[in-house]
């Protein structure tokens, strides 16, 4: 079971992890080691998020959803397979949270008196200088 926050847990028969042998360097230990961790969340039939979070995740991480519907996480950072477990467990946890916030609605405001006409001003003042600068010919 992983928990993401008070109000969500994942129990663990959603979540499917497979292992592989990671790139990079290990030297002779990256030939035998299956240290990269592959993360399957069944998104599509998740009985443990709610139907509104589950198409925010699908709005949001669109490239990381394949067409069976399922959530791919990959982690390969560590040499150990633990720690690469727990690194895709954290991305796990860090996409659910950022589809849970709302934005917040914006309020229309007008603008206030005193400041359309402080702009009225300037433009005027603005206005001003420039007519000075112009020559004037008097034949």
């Amino acid at each position: 079971m992983i928990t993401i926050n008070n109000s969500i847990t994942i129990p663990s028969h959603e979540i499917e992890l497979t292992f592989s042998r990671s790139q990079g360097p290990g030297g002779q230990n990256v030939n035998k080691v299956n240290s990269k961790v592959t993360l399957h969340w069944d998104i599509k039939n998740a009985s443990s998020i709610s139907s509104r979070l589950r198409q925010r995740i699908f709005s949001k991480h669109a490239g990381k959803i394949n067409k069976e519907g399922k959530l791919v996480i990959t982690s390969q950072k560590s040499r150990e397979q633990y720690q690469n477990r727990t690194d895709c467990y954290q991305k796990l946890r860090l996409i659910i949270q950022d589809a849970q916030k709302t934005r917040k609605v914006r309020k229309r405001t007008k603008p206030t008196k005193g400041s359309k006409q402080r702009r009225l001003d300037h433009k005027k003042q603005r206005g001003q200088v420039k007519a000075g600068r112009q020559t004037r010919y008097e034949h």
